[in-house]
């Protein structure tokens, strides 16, 4: 059992939690509100709801389930509680057009996950499972065809557990693939770009990125 902490307390902290429970860790929502209406529901799901550096500190891996936007600000603000943890990154960092779409990358020529990473040296940072609709994070299987989840961070023994994560989240083993360090995290964070030319081509439907081999 792994003590997990989901920063963040929108839709991809629910796509997580409740499967992450299942599996038989311990979970804790962390929030900047967490006595306010938007964490109201998850005391009834008995949820551990705390402040983002309680959350952070009481666990041995942190999920960034936050506005990419916002991110660096605030985790560099947990540094302390960071420390030699694994920081689980599903983020995109991007500005929006009038619609509410990415139209622009914030890290164009890198990424939000080498920019926690800089920010943070001492936490071990990966970046997975931002090429997949919140909706299907947690059941993979749900897609017509199996997609693919992708790794990037510079340590071995990070990226291991994630892997299991995803595993336990529904992830086969042949879907997830490690890209290499955290460089390569580019990449699959500009996918953000094709979301809007997706929906319009798709519908609103779930979707995530595959790798056909």
């Amino acid at each position: 059992m792994t003590t997990i902490a989901v920063l963040g307390s929108g839709h991809v902290a629910r796509a997580l939690v409740g499967k992450l429970r299942d599996a038989g860790h311990e979970v804790v929502v962390g929030s900047r509100d967490p006595h306010g209406s938007a964490t109201a529901g998850w005391a009834a799901s008995g949820v551990r709801v705390a402040g983002l550096p309680d959350a952070a500190g009481s666990a041995e891996v942190i999920v960034n389930a936050m506005p990419g936007s916002a991110s660096v600000r605030t985790l560099t603000g947990l540094a302390a509680q960071l420390s030699g943890k694994v920081l689980l990154d599903v983020a995109n960092a991007v500005e929006v057009d009038p619609a509410g779409f990415a139209a622009a990358l914030l890290y164009p020529g890198g990424s939000l996950a080498e920019e926690l990473q800089r920010a943070l040296p001492g936490t071990r940072v990966v970046k997975t499972l931002n090429t997949v609709h919140d909706s299907v994070m947690a059941d993979p299987a749900r897609l017509s065809a199996p997609p693919a989840a992708f790794v990037s961070g510079n340590d071995a023994d990070a990226k291991k557990t994630v892997t299991g994560l995803l595993t336990d989240l529904g992830w086969s083993p042949e879907w997830i693939i490690d890209l290499g360090d955290v460089e390569t995290a580019r990449v699959p964070e500009a996918f953000a770009l094709m979301i809007r030319h997706l929906i319009h081509a798709l519908g609103p439907v779930p979707f995530a990125m595959a790798v056909a081999r």
